[in-house]
């Protein structure tokens, strides 16, 4: 099977540059044998030019070393963007299998590239002796970036340990994977099914029609619930049946940590110790020192000092609210006891009581397709963008749409938008790219969501969160669409991680104000807008149980920074250990067969590993920003284009602090968040 992953296909279209509309990707003629022998060829070719600016006999300069490695592997880069996306989105187990081979050969190339010391030597001599004050500010940008990008992965270690960083490396990547692939398979391998229709009590008609829908396709009679979010939340929410959401929150908090082979606790404490161990070689004290050298909270104390001071403001507000749960649970609900599976359902409750709100209520004034008009409308209030779907282009799933995106008549990017949760595809949201931005080259965004299907009678219906899910992602695809710069590197969301929040978190507000509901909050039948009352509740339900809110959010940073800081070797347990720390945020008894950290794929897979906190920054971040277009109103022109042209437009080109000074005219303060969160 290896062998033949390896053969080089002749009409292999990933040696290719793409011969079709804005080069989109021919997903179509792409076979996954293709992907190995691409890289290898790809990987040959970009050392080939390394090895041209190594043997350059002419003095290192920025032109001739720099730019050169700048310019270096772009057919790799977009090859394995492709791969990676389609392990995350489209996986099966050839797809997971390439993958796992993939990841090596990349490791070892890049350090191939950073442990290169005749290239390191050029660098080091640009950086050293170029005349700063000949370079505008993105080139010295990208000169101190590259200078620093070799510093901080070994360029300075001897041979013996630049050994060792290869070998840790190499390791990281593969239990990196595996972890996501493990979270995988658990979160598939699980199926709540129903066949008493009493047992579906309380739960909505949409839930229940996409359940029947699955048990019909598993040609299973009845009803039948999967971990996947569009399910598993509302489940736990509305089910009047205790026992069955027990039953999968139970399986929901099991993942990873099961006795099977998809166990993820030695994986957790591998990746630690690696971590770690990586960090201490390069000359710091643990990995979350290594990571915030490169992040506005430059430092594991005023990370610390941060989330401290938010819990300080939460946890009153926090226990007000659970003594406000615990009351009504047990004189509404007699619940004597409240456990992990009765919160969500009897907060919802409590909503419906106390804010006269239920979201079943707002979901059809929330059609996907309703909501992605409008979003485009807002946008294009905004930003000048225009979207035009396009049908024919090649997409990886037939369920893909694909919008060209235009900025005063120009062509600016594709959009590819995946919606709905299938099999082979990881739950949650994000936003990723095909192709970045770079000078004469625009980017190709993608956005993956896990929303409520479409029934046999529905279009998709949307949750508020999930409109709210949706703008988030879309303010990510904005930071990529709207991205102008000269160098892919600096370009779009490859920024401080805890500034890449930003742009997301502020378009969230968009879902909340009056002007922009009117938009797109449309009844899929009636097409009416939606009624004031609804409006009014909308901007309540964004303080309801924020104590409690922001304690989850705090405890996972938390929890985040603990697996990175000095004593992240002394883990010897790791459910122990997360219970120890997370205990005194939660309100209900910890559940011995649950584990967050086992399934917790931000940190282990994704790039969240001592950034987690980053969420709760950007926050602050955006409610300071927001107030500005409060104070001008929303699409304000003027207040638009000053953050366009300041941190959507400018990427990573300029130290965040500075792009978000020009923007709003002064540094971020937390009263903004405090305030509009109701903690002070």
């Amino acid at each position: 099977m290896e062998e033949k992953l390896k053969t080089i296909r002749p009409s292999n279209p990933l040696l290719q540059h793409f011969k079709t509309n804005f080069e989109s990707i021919p997903f179509d003629k792409i076979k996954p044998k293709d992907f190995i022998p691409a890289i290898i060829k790809g990987i040959s070719q970009a050392l080939d030019n390394i090895n041209l600016i190594c043997t350059n006999a002419d003095k290192p300069t920025f032109e001739n070393t720099n730019l050169a490695l700048e310019s270096c592997g772009s057919i790799l880069g977009r090859n394995t963007s492709i791969l990676f996306n389609l392990n995350s989105a489209e996986t099966n187990d050839e797809i997971q299998l390439i993958t796992s081979q993939a990841a090596p050969l990349l490791t070892k190339f890049q350090n191939d590239i950073n442990l290169n010391e005749v290239l390191f030597d050029r660098i080091r001599y640009v950086y050293e002796n170029t005349d700063e004050t000949n370079l505008n500010t993105e080139q010295k940008t990208l000169l101190e970036k590259q200078y620093k990008g070799f510093v901080r992965n070994g360029a300075l270690l001897d041979k013996k340990e630049k050994k060792k960083l290869r070998i840790i490396d190499a390791k990281l990547a593969k239990l990196s994977l595996s972890f996501g692939q493990n979270v995988l398979a658990e979160t598939q391998a699980y199926e709540l099914h129903i066949r008493d229709k009493k047992k579906l009590r309380g739960l909505p008609e949409s839930l229940i029609e996409m359940a029947k829908s699955i048990a019909e396709k598993k040609r299973k009679k009845g009803w039948i619930i999967t971990l996947d979010y569009p399910m598993y939340i509302p489940f736990t929410k509305y089910s009047e049946e205790r026992e069955l959401r027990k039953e999968i929150t139970l399986a929901f908090g099991k993942r990873g940590y099961q006795k099977n082979k998809n166990n993820n606790t030695e994986i957790i404490k591998q990746i630690t110790l690696l971590r770690k161990e990586r960090a201490k070689l390069l000359g710091y004290d643990s990995h979350a020192d290594f990571i915030l050298e490169e992040r506005m909270a430059s430092s594991v104390l005023e990370v610390k000092k941060f989330l401290d001071g938010l819990a300080n403001k939460a946890f009153p507000a926090a226990e007000k609210e659970w003594d406000t749960i615990n009351t009504f649970a047990k004189n509404k609900l007699n619940l004597k006891k409240l456990e992990k599976w009765d919160i969500a359902f009897v907060s919802e409750k409590i909503k419906k009581v106390k804010l006269d709100f239920d979201e079943q209520e707002l979901k059809p004034f929330f059609s996907i397709d309703n909501v992605l008009k409008g979003l485009f409308e807002i946008v294009e209030k905004l930003y000048d963008l225009k979207f035009k779907e396009n049908y024919d282009i090649q997409r990886y799933n037939k369920e893909i749409r694909v919008f060209e995106v235009y900025k005063k008549g120009l062509f600016y990017a594709l959009l590819y938008a995946d919606f709905f949760p299938r099999p082979g595809k990881r739950d949650g949201a994000w936003m990723t790219s095909f192709r970045s931005q770079k000078k004469n080259q625009r980017p190709h965004v993608s956005i993956v969501c896990n929303f409520s299907r479409p029934t046999k009678t529905k279009p998709s219906l949307l949750t508020f969160q999930e409109v709210t899910t949706l703008f988030h992602e879309f303010g990510h695809a904005l930071h990529g669409i709207l991205a102008n710069t000269n160098y892919s590197s600096l370009s779009g969301t490859n920024v401080y991680w805890d500034f890449v929040e930003l742009p997301s978190q502020i378009m969230e507000n968009w879902c909340y104000e009056k002007e922009a509901l009117l938009i797109y909050a449309k009844h899929y039948k009636t097409g009416k807008v939606l009624p004031q009352k609804f409006i009014e509740k909308i901007k309540k339900i964004k303080n309801f149980q924020q104590g409690l809110n922001t304690l989850r959010q705090l405890s996972l940073g938390y929890l985040d920074m603990s697996y990175h800081t000095k004593n992240s070797d002394k883990i010897k347990s790791v459910k122990k250990h997360e219970k120890s720390l997370i205990e005194k945020f939660q309100f209900t008894k910890d559940i011995d067969e649950n584990c967050l950290s086992t399934s917790f794929s931000h940190i282990f897979q994704g790039g969240y590993a001592a950034g987690y906190y980053s969420y709760k920054w950007a926050e602050v971040l955006e409610a300071h920003a927001f107030e500005l277009f409060m104070e001008n109103g929303i699409f304000d022109k003027k207040t638009s284009a000053k953050f366009h042209d300041n941190i959507l437009s400018k990427g990573g080109t300029e130290h965040p602090m500075i792009l978000y000074k020009k923007f709003r005219g002064k540094v971020p303060n937390s009263s903004a968040l405090l305030k509009r969160a109701g903690l002070i």
